[in-house]
């Protein structure tokens, strides 16, 4: 704050430029730029990692993932199935461990409907489109790191439990473990624009498993070319041909790919829909 002198000799303040003596500095109180959206970004990175529920479940992923492809690669050394790609297990293990990524996302959203401390957020980050880019951001970063490491472990340990069934090429390996990554990371998209649609954790668990795995097992379960079709352009079962190797695909796995990212996609610009026009 500064003064000038006025009529009278009285003393008059007068507010400071930015940079001045007096005046708003770019690092003060009342001078502070908004984070925009690495803030938003930083904000919810701290929420998920300050609580346990993340790290649990990413702890379950893991040991789910190696119990899992080492029954996989068991039963195919038992039943003399014939030899595959190794990173096969890990890819069918995705069946179960996206449920892990599922779950984490759906409490990183839900959760602050619960608390009611979605309210400070979209305080703090006032572009709601914002809040829901973030948190897809961050959830599918995890989710890719955890999908990699779980198709890392789960290919060790199916490599032992194939004894013989299975090869390994270092090209197709690695491109089963990013796969499994990628794909992870788009369930996670998914997950946070349904619980942004849905608001509660049980509808929006009730959405995503009718629809990453009790559809997919009626649909397959009742056969026939027409619905194994349908089951085909469904999340898990586009996924599942975009991750495995060595079997016969209706499509290329770039098509499989874009047709998760195209549900994927879907749900966050329903779960911002749902975002911008409703109260929290």
């Amino acid at each position: 704050m500064t003064t000038t002198t006025g009529r009278g000799g009285r003393t008059v303040p007068t507010r400071g430029v930015p940079g001045s003596p007096g005046g708003r500095t770019p690092g003060s109180a009342e001078g502070r730029t908004p984070g925009g959206f690495p803030g938003a970004v930083a904000a919810e990175w701290t929420k998920l990692r300050s609580v346990r529920a993340p790290a649990l479940c990413l702890l379950a992923g893991l040991a789910i993932t190696a119990v899992f492809t080492f029954y996989y690669a068991s039963i195919a050394d038992i039943n003399g199935h014939p030899v595959q790609p190794v990173g096969n297990a890990a890819a069918a293990s995705a069946v179960v461990t996206q449920f892990v990524f599922v779950v984490l996302a759906t409490v990183a959203v839900t959760s602050e409907y619960t608390t009611g401390t979605v309210r400070a957020s979209l305080l703090w980050v006032p572009r709601r489109h914002r809040v829901h880019a973030a948190k897809a951001l961050v959830t599918a970063v995890v989710a890719f790191l955890g999908g990699t490491l779980y198709a890392v472990v789960g290919t060790a340990v199916a490599w032992g439990a194939f004894d013989g069934r299975a090869s390994f090429a270092v090209g197709t390996t690695l491109a089963q473990v990013l796969a499994v990554g990628t794909y992870q990371a788009l369930v996670a998209v998914l997950t946070v624009g349904v619980a942004f649609a849905a608001r509660h954790a049980a509808g929006a668990l009730s959405i995503l498993g009718t629809l990453l795995w009790a559809l997919p097992s009626v649909l397959l379960g009742l056969g026939g070319d027409a619905l194994a079709a349908v089951n085909d352009r469904l999340p898990y079962g586009a996924g599942d041909h975009f991750m495995r190797a060595g079997t016969d695909a209706p499509f290329s796995p770039a098509a499989a790919v874009l047709l998760v990212a195209a549900w994927a996609a879907a749900a966050h610009g329903v779960g911002q829909y749902v975002l911008r026009r409703r109260d929290a």
